[in-house]
């Protein structure tokens, strides 16, 4: 029959939990093992009391964070970017339009700065056409922005979806 003990963990413990929460261990793994190697601390009511207020901060900054994060969302969800590329044959793009290009663009049109990691481009665009691009913003926060390329000098083209579409629309809106 081992005696129970209440600690406090300073770090991670793998199996155990999070730095920062309260757990009842054996006496011996405790006083033998967590204490000594620096993980633990023994409960006391002032390690504890630090402790949830150390998890209220953390709370709110993660939420701050999310309302950011929420606002910066907002601001790019259906913005339209555009992109003037050279074409060639079949309105193939010379070059491609990527990631690094519409982060670029959204600094340089919006003034919100965007990890180009985070916008979702399966691969590059090498067409002319309306494409619609997620970014993630955080964690279960994503905007979804288009990204319209138009061949150089001319007129927005249809993307393959629309082609359908009559192309006297398209024609009148070069003529002007």
């Amino acid at each position: 029959m081992g005696t129970k003990m209440k600690v406090l963990l300073t770090k991670d413990v793998e199996h155990l939990g999070r730095a920062g929460d309260l757990k009842e261990v054996s006496g011996g793994y405790g006083r033998n093992f967590l204490i000594p190697q620096g993980l633990a601390v023994l409960a006391t009511k002032g390690q504890v009391k630090q402790a949830e207020e150390r998890l209220k901060a953390e709370r709110r900054r993660i939420e701050i964070a999310r309302r950011d994060a929420e606002a910066v969302a907002a601001r790019l969800t259906g913005q339209t970017l555009r992109f003037v590329e050279r074409v060639g044959e079949q309105d193939r793009l010379y070059g491609s339009v990527t990631n690094v290009d519409i982060a670029n663009k959204i600094q340089e049109q919006l003034s919100i700065e965007v990890d180009r990691r985070r916008i979702e481009l399966e691969d590059p665009i090498k067409r002319v056409g309306n494409y619609p691009v997620k970014i993630q913003i955080a964690a279960g926060v994503s905007a979804v922005i288009n990204v319209v390329v138009e061949g150089e000098g001319g007129s927005p083209e249809a993307a393959p979806a629309e082609a359908s579409e009559s192309s006297e629309t398209s024609e009148e809106a070069a003529a002007e």
